[in-house]
């Protein structure tokens, strides 16, 4: 065996050593599933102040599976069963222009909508809240191609399982 040939191996049998061990610890996820502070978790009714009426339902609903799909922490059905607490309240909708149409100027094509949340974690073991009034904000573009209305309404659903995935994020990632 050549001495290049030699040299060669031994740099790549080293850079495999010290690469492989680097990654022998790492762990897929957030690093975060044994180290939350409850293991119970109460889902407080969504409350709505708005005038979109279906956001309350769709944005519970939306939360639940969203937990459930984590499962990091178990839900319960009342707060007395519950380690720690959960309130979210819709605080804002609104809509800005963000295109005009082309042969009318004063009807939009785009929409940029926007729905806004605080949200409340209570420790209730601890009697400490761990976060209140949190904003938690998600924005979608909507074309009205097909019309406004119907775009909104289509648009509503994806809105509310980007806020719960935010809300989740919030409740049970520690960074």
């Amino acid at each position: 065996m050549s001495v290049s040939r030699l040299l060669a191996f031994f740099v790549s049998a080293l850079a495999y050593l010290t690469v492989g061990t680097g990654c022998a610890h790492y762990q897929l996820g957030t690093g975060a599933a044994g180290k939350l502070a409850f293991q119970t978790l109460y889902l407080a009714p969504v409350e709505n102040k708005t005038l979109l009426p279906e956001a309350r339902a769709l944005l519970s609903t939306q939360l639940r599976e969203a937990f459930a799909r984590d499962a990091r922490v178990a839900l319960v059905n009342t707060p007395a069963a519950a380690d720690a607490t959960l309130a979210v309240t819709i605080t804002s909708y609104r809509r800005e222009v963000q295109t005009v149409r082309e042969g009318d100027t004063g009807l939009a094509r785009k929409f940029n909508l926007t729905l806004a949340t605080t949200a409340t974690l209570r420790d209730r073991r601890a009697n400490k809240v761990l976060f209140e009034n949190r904003p938690i904000v998600v924005q979608r573009e909507v074309f009205t191609d097909s019309g406004q209305l119907q775009s909104e309404y289509q648009t509503l659903p994806l809105l509310a399982e980007s806020l719960a995935a935010k809300v989740t994020h919030a409740a049970l990632d520690v960074w």
